[in-house]
């Protein structure tokens, strides 16, 4: 008599069709998930401006005798006896890595005027405090990391240029017709 033998497992032909079907849904798959990755960053970068806004607020009315902060580092740097106004991730996201994909910073206004010297203002911040300010969230890599840069300023709104360039801070909206309020 002969002894069966028994054939388990797969052949190399249905491993091969098994990987290239594999291959061809993370093809299909790849571009929505970078999407999608790319909504969350901006999602973030537009949620970290609007704390930097309020923040802003809350240094003017407390901090900064009714005038702004100029700098990351300022709205990070805690008064005596209380919390800084921005978190510490955020207090850091204008170098690389940045935060969420964007670089996000803070500068002064075009314009303005010096309201409080930085000796005068309850954190001691390195810049004086001013009747303005200029926030941006810029992409790292624009069409990896996000597609849009955003900015705002001490009026509150939030503004986005699709082409990803940095919003300069002047009046945004007439200075560059890529530039739109975010609605």
């Amino acid at each position: 008599m002969r002894a069966v033998q028994r054939r388990d497992g797969f052949t190399l032909v249905e491993l091969l069709i098994v990987i290239a079907i594999i291959g061809i849904i993370a093809a299909v798959a790849a571009p929505g998930l970078l999407r999608s990755r790319q909504s969350g960053n901006e999602a973030s970068a537009i949620g970290s401006l609007r704390a930097i806004s309020s923040a802003e607020a809350a240094y003017a009315a407390s901090c900064g005798g009714g005038g702004y902060a100029t700098t990351l580092a300022a709205l990070a740097l805690a008064p005596s006896g209380g919390i800084a106004f921005i978190s510490l991730d955020l207090a850091t996201a204008n170098v690389a890595p940045g935060k969420s994909g964007y670089l996000v910073n803070v500068a002064r206004g075009a314009g303005g005027a010096n309201v409080l010297a930085a000796a005068n203002t309850c954190n001691r911040a390195a810049t004086a405090s001013r009747t303005n300010f200029h926030a941006t969230a810029v992409p790292i890599t624009v069409g990896t990391t996000g597609q849009r840069s955003f900015a705002t300023n001490q009026d509150g709104a939030v503004y986005q240029n699709r082409r990803g360039t940095a919003i300069g801070n002047a009046n945004p909206i007439a200075t560059n017709n890529n530039v739109s309020l975010l609605q």
